[in-house]
């Protein structure tokens, strides 16, 4: 479903993303594992286009991800994106947040916008403002509003990190039920217990290169690389 051959992403004299290959099936949950900067968020914004590489490609169900495309919203409508911080608009109420992109899109749907706020637990805060929300609720709320589209990939950049730590197993038990489900999904995390439980592969990333790819069993238990071990002896 998703391919990147050769991506390549540079922020000035920085170099995010340096010749990544990765392959994602349909279905498959992915999680990337790494230190702060190692380009894990990149990948993922290089994915729906929200950044552009200087080198390689991202095809989408063979369809060039380029954001210079005509139709680029369409294809991002097909990309669900959940960041590190809500970004909820302020004056739109749970449901309001939800069902903004469907209607700017000739297709509003409330009881669909309740069903997703019910698929995710929340459904008592559709009336409820963002500033009426904990940081768990308003996560929730985000990855409902990112499934509105009926996307066919979702993911997730650090979903849990501008959490309290008891907020934080509400959201993950959501991205369970949606792994449940079958969606595609790539997640960036630091939360390597549900790594492990989720991922189909776990994908250990440093310093824009991907290092180690394999099953969560693998690179948890029998790393093959020592930077990855290094990695997970300082944070399990």
């Amino acid at each position: 479903m998703i391919t990147l051959d050769n991506v390549t992403k540079r922020f000035g004299d920085v170099t995010a993303l340096r010749d990544v290959d990765l392959t994602v099936a349909k279905g498959e949950v992915i999680c990337l594992i790494g230190p702060s900067g190692s380009g894990k968020s990149t990948l993922l914004r290089c994915i729906n286009a929200l950044e552009s590489p200087e080198k390689g490609r991202v095809r989408l169900d063979n369809e060039v991800v380029d954001a210079g495309r005509q139709d680029i919203d369409t294809l991002r409508g097909e990309v669900g994106m959940v960041f590190q911080h809500f970004h909820l608009f302020p004056h739109l109420t749970a449901l309001g947040n939800i069902m903004l992109s469907p209607r700017l899109h000739g297709r509003p749907d409330e009881a669909k916008a309740r069903a997703l706020l019910e698929r995710v637990d929340v459904a008592d805060k559709a009336d409820a403002y963002p500033d009426m929300l904990s940081g768990g609720q308003k996560q929730r709320v985000a990855i409902a509003r990112a499934l509105a589209m009926d996307p066919r990939v979702m993911l997730f950049d650090e979903p849990t990190s501008a959490l309290d730590p008891e907020m934080v197993g509400e959201v993950l038990q959501a991205m369970r039920t949606l792994a449940a489900e079958g969606m595609t999904m790539l997640i960036a995390t630091h939360e390597m217990g549900f790594a492990r439980e989720v991922a189909h592969r776990v994908v250990f990333m440093d310093e824009g290169r991907i290092v180690e790819v394999g099953t969560a069993q693998h690179v948890f238990e029998n790393a093959s690389h020592d930077r990855t071990r290094a990695f997970l002896d300082k944070v399990l």
